[in-house]
């Protein structure tokens, strides 16, 4: 099962005896780090600053960050990054937006090529790390960061929990909802689906059938089938969201 640590709540056990960053440290609320398992790390984070890049070197010596990949426009210089011999990849898309192909092709060359043939980790041995950050770090870079697990095999729905359940407020309704009907997988993964059958399961799921017929498709979310088996999975999906995300 993939898990997530946030920064703010490291310890011993997980960061193999290095000292706890602590709630006090400036960063505390600015990573949070993504585990898929011991070969797929991600770090999404907010912009550093020229300032505040000194901060986050810290940090990216700790979690063995190989790369940072910036999706909004430049907010400091890459030198002291890359002298740490850590690659610098400007990657931008519009705020708010979802990744246009060329990111994405980009993105998951990098992911595969960092992780793709990684070697199992010792317990001893710091897993790479790839960060990546927008602005505030809740929409742009959690996109990139889903559709990572995505390709590994992970349910849409899965990936959007394991994310915002550290990652508070990460994304919108658009982003959601290209994340889950529009975003196809390309790697031979097949879907791990545990959110996804537990909706199906539930008895929300009747609801949602009785309702199919006057389901349209509204808050811009597409109608995948013209059946009513289409537009039930829609009505549930759509009632998850609203219970676990709200109105994001």
């Amino acid at each position: 099962m993939a898990k997530m640590v946030s920064v703010s709540a490291y310890n011993t056990a997980t960061i193999g005896g290095r000292k706890p960053l602590g709630k006090s440290s400036p960063l505390a609320n600015s990573f949070s780090l993504i585990e898929y398992d011991k070969n797929h790390r991600f770090l999404i984070m907010d912009c550093p600053t020229n300032s505040t890049i000194p901060l986050y070197l810290r940090e990216f010596a700790r979690l063995n960050v190989t790369d940072v990949v910036r999706v909004c426009e430049p907010t400091y210089s890459k030198e002291p990054v890359e002298k740490r011999d850590v690659t610098v990849h400007d990657l931008p898309f519009k705020d708010g937006d979802v990744p246009p192909a060329s990111v994405l092709k980009q993105w998951l060359e990098l992911v595969s090529t960092r992780m793709g043939g990684a070697k199992n980790t010792s317990a001893n041995e710091e897993p790479t790390t790839i960060a990546v950050h927008c602005v505030a770090g809740l929409g742009r870079a959690p996109v990139l960061v889903a559709v990572a697990l995505i390709e590994k095999g992970m349910d849409p729905l899965d990936a959007i929990e394991l994310v915002r359940h550290k990652r508070r407020g990460a994304f919108n309704n658009r982003q959601i909802a290209y994340l889950v009907y529009n975003y196809k997988r390309t790697s031979g993964h097949k879907s791990s689906n545990k959110i996804g059958s537990a909706i199906r399961s539930s008895p929300l799921n009747g609801a949602a059938t009785a309702q199919a017929a006057t389901a349209e498709g509204e808050d811009g979310l597409p109608v995948k089938a013209a059946n009513s088996t289409g537009i039930a999975s829609l009505s549930i999906h759509k009632f998850f969201f609203k219970k676990m995300f709200g109105s994001h």
